[in-house]
């Protein structure tokens, strides 16, 4: 402004959905934690629609002075990046331990009144003389495309049970209304599915196998059925810090962005979040403290990267899990609780888009089968049950889906992508060029004909329509 006041004007993507509850949702949840005491960015004003002068729904907030912790991230000593994993593990703790009375996301009642032409339409959470609430679930993939357009139930949840229930009913409502035979929309997978497509009727078999069993796998410790909530994507760009000139110490001082967050069960809520885990790697999964190799003053320079990155991700997967045990017990106890993690595993699978493939849920459901007692424990009749031929060619393909993500993961790590192929700025064209000179050396390894011409027609990079996948 002329006068060097400076704020952020926060204007939803296009795509952005729900519109509505994502805009009155993140604005009551930001001005609800902030009144908590925690650092969060003011709300000065919104619109959570685009009936104003703007002509678009928004959120003026505080400019938050200060560095994201994304620029300094990688260049962090040890000292410096435990301590700041253990500001995000404090703050974690202090969000987590609010309880909520149901589940679902926060919002001001006056803001679902307007939208529903009607009073009580969420369940009630006065605070600080502020009539919030807790309504509709505004993670991404209860609305995701043509789910928006669905009259399914997406809260205010009672229990766990309703939760679990709720995503995998919207996504057999989806494919009842507009689900078609598809090609996985990995691409890289389509192969191993010999290019045919996929029918949602046994994607909708299995969420109704999904549905007999998901309010069984429970955790008994009642404590963890209690509703709580958490940022919604806790990574380096969403935290900002300020450095100290003397020290170079960081201090936490906001954590940005809560549009989608929700309100669920603790035992669904826990885990890593996904850019601090470091999963698939022995030492971190062990916890074995991390320390560079031996040998690293002899190392090459690509060598030298790559272990040097290697040792960063254990630094970070092995702190936050070692200050959550310390500091936020209750996480911790969800984070490793083997029937919380095979739940959340489940839901994950059960509630996620349907993009043309039904597999990875069929091969959960075959597991919770073959492990059922340690689940639920003794006495408890597993409701599904699979013949012995089904089982064996489910885990047989299970073989061939996973050489088909190992190749993925070889193409990933040689352009430099990450998830959804995406790279920063400054290596896109790098990341291009790389992507064109794979594909025309695995094109001309295929003789001419049918199979080069399939496979250059579902190249894993190549743009595509995903209209039908929404």
């Amino acid at each position: 402004m002329h006068d060097d006041f400076q704020m952020i004007a926060r204007v939803p993507y296009p795509v952005t959905v729900p519109k509505f509850y994502a805009v009155a949702s993140e604005v009551a949840t930001m001005r609800f934690l902030r009144a908590k005491g925690l650092p969060v960015p003011e709300v000065y004003a919104y619109s959570p629609t685009p009936d104003n002068a703007a002509g678009t729904e928004y959120i003026f907030m505080e400019f938050v002075k200060g560095r994201k912790l994304t620029d300094v991230w990688m260049g962090l000593k040890e000292a410096n990046l435990a301590s700041v994993l253990r500001q995000m593990v404090e703050l974690e703790c202090r969000i987590m331990t609010i309880p909520f009375p149901a589940g679902g996301s926060l919002y001001y009642a006056d803001d679902l009144e307007k939208v529903a032409g009607r009073a009580t339409i969420g369940i009630p959470m006065p605070f600080d003389g502020e009539r919030f609430c807790v309504g509709p679930d505004v993670r991404l993939h209860m609305w995701y495309g043509r789910r928006s357009q669905l009259d399914v139930d997406r809260g205010p949840y009672e229990d766990a049970a309703a939760v679990l229930a709720a995503a995998a009913r919207k996504e057999i409502a989806y494919l009842k209304r507009f689900g078609q035979a598809l090609l996985p929309f990995q691409r890289a997978r389509r192969e191993a599915y010999k290019y045919e497509k996929q029918s949602p009727v046994d994607h909708i078999e299995n969420l109704e196998r999904y549905l007999r069993m998901a309010s069984l796998i429970v955790p008994e410790d009642p404590s963890l059925h209690s509703f709580r909530i958490r940022h919604p994507d806790l990574q380096p760009s969403n935290v900002m810090v300020s450095v100290s000139p003397d020290s170079g110490r960081l201090k936490i001082v906001s954590l940005l962005d809560w549009q989608h967050a929700s309100i669920l069960p603790l035992f669904l809520l826990a885990g890593i979040p996904g850019r601090l885990q470091n999963y698939g790697d022995p030492d971190s999964e062990k916890l074995v403290p991390p320390s560079l190799p031996a040998n690293v003053d002899k190392l090459g320079e690509s060598e030298l990267m790559a272990a040097l990155e290697l040792h960063h991700a254990r630094l970070v997967h092995f702190h936050y899990v070692k200050r959550t045990e310390e500091l936020n017990t209750r996480h911790h106890d969800a984070l490793l609780d083997p029937v919380s993690l095979f739940a959340r595993r489940l839901l994950d699978r059960a509630g996620a888009p349907w993009e043309g493939e039904t597999h990875d849920l069929k091969e959960l459901l075959v597991e919770a089968t073959e492990k059922w007692a340690e689940l639920v424990g003794t006495g408890v009749p597993c409701p599904i049950e699979f013949e012995a031929d089904d089982v064996f060619k489910t885990k047989k393909f299970s073989k061939r889906l996973q050489l088909s993500d190992e190749n993925f993961e070889g193409c990933r790590a040689m352009i430099g992508f990450e998830t959804e192929t995406w790279v920063p700025t400054e290596q896109y064209e790098r990341a291009k060029n790389l992507a064109e000179i794979l594909k025309l050396k695995i094109l001309m390894q295929i003789p001419a004909g049918e199979i080069r011409d399939i496979t250059q027609a579902n190249w894993f990079l190549d743009d595509m329509d995903e209209e039908n996948y929404m």
